[in-house]
């Protein structure tokens, strides 16, 4: 494989595809050189061949499912499409009684997992969602409870008063055993005062993400790609969580999220190319080489490029969801009801090459399909 990958590459893009090929970390500057210079074909190679060595030819799924407790929202940050303040026809807030309802919908089926996330809600706090990861834990103890982004958390202990492991240490004692990855954005500073000024900032971010996997917790990362950010500030961004996941480890998987156009203050900037998503992709598994896994969130990509991830160093592909998540359909998308069956996933997994591998939260096998 060296040799197929080198045969037609001269000067430093050499130098720096052996590197990958050798399994030496790269520099954000040698990851900068190989994002302008390199073909996309030369993308593909080298994200396949880390890819490979990470996960094999395995590309993995989970049965899950979401709830959104609400889309109201303190905060208005200007790429958001899903933000609806409260009041608004189109908000919405959910009950206790709801949203143990969304998990009734599922008895009798072999879910590994819930996820929730949704708006930083003004008048909620962290011991009214302790109580509903209680009543979570009593009616399916078998599944698995990741929830409530990094944004949402730092609201809702600010709030409490209680430091970052103080809350998610009681979160944890009510239920809580994985967080998302949302929230990140991009790091950079003076973009991030542009695009949401009023959001937790890079460090607070990584400090609860630290604070987790500090607790036990796993958790994964995101990026929001493809508005206004530079490839430098890409590179920035998943730098700073390279520099985490080697301190903690507690990091499964960086998933890159696409910015969507529709009904947001962003609107203007329009969105990328397929072909910037496969770059971003490719990149992402070559850079974070200490990430177990690349996830293509599919309800963000759209079915078709999330099969096509997979040709750059994507292996995961998220999960069957149900149509239980609304936060990219309102953004233009494309998905406006997500939803895969078990047997659709294996499908699109296998068209592509790979060997579907059914997991759970922490990526243990559920079954080999």
């Amino acid at each position: 494989m060296k040799e197929l990958i080198l045969k037609n590459v001269t000067g430093e893009l050499s130098e720096i595809a052996g590197a990958i090929t050798e399994g030496r970390r790269l520099s954000p500057a040698e990851a900068l050189t190989l994002y302008r210079k390199a073909d996309l074909s030369l993308m593909a190679l080298l994200a396949t061949t880390v890819k490979r060595r990470k996960s094999g030819d395995a590309v993995f799924f989970n049965r899950n499912f979401h709830i959104e407790p609400t889309n109201i929202c303190t905060f208005n940050c200007r790429f958001c499409s899903y933000h609806k303040p409260e009041g608004d026809p189109e908000s919405w807030e959910l009950s206790e009684s709801e949203m143990l309802d969304i998990v009734r919908r599922f008895d009798g089926i072999p879910v590994t997992e819930v996820h929730i996330t949704g708006g930083v809600h003004p008048s909620r706090d962290i011991h009214y969602y302790a109580g509903i990861l209680s009543s979570i834990r009593k009616l399916r103890p078998d599944i698995s409870i990741k929830a409530f982004s990094a944004v949402e958390l730092d609201y809702m202990i600010r709030k409490a008063g209680m430091t970052c492991s103080e809350g998610i240490s009681l979160l944890k004692e009510h239920g809580l055993e994985s967080i998302p990855g949302g929230g990140a954005e991009i790091f950079d500073p003076v973009l991030r005062r542009r695009i949401c000024p009023e959001k937790a900032d890079a460090e607070t971010y990584l400090a609860i993400h630290e604070a987790a996997h500090n607790l036990g917790l796993s958790s994964n990362a995101t990026m929001l790609y493809g508005h206004a950010e530079s490839p430098e500030q890409r590179i920035d961004h998943m730098l700073r969580l390279r520099e985490l996941q080697d301190r903690t480890g507690g990091f499964n998987a960086f998933i890159p999220l696409k910015f969507r156009r529709e009904n947001n203050n962003m609107s203007e900037l329009g969105e990328v190319q397929v072909t910037e998503d496969m770059r971003n992709y490719a990149l992402s598994r070559i850079f974070l080489d200490n990430f177990s896994h690349i996830k293509a969130y599919w309800p963000a990509i759209g079915r078709n490029s999330a099969m096509m991830s997979l040709a750059f160093g994507a292996d995961d592909l998220d999960g069957t969801i149900d149509d239980t998540t609304r936060i990219y359909s309102m953004a233009g998308s494309g998905e406006n009801r997500p939803s895969l069956s078990t047997t659709e996933l294996v499908a699109m997994i296998r068209s592509a090459g790979f060997r579907p591998v059914e997991r759970d939260t922490n990526y243990r096998t559920v079954k080999e399909w």
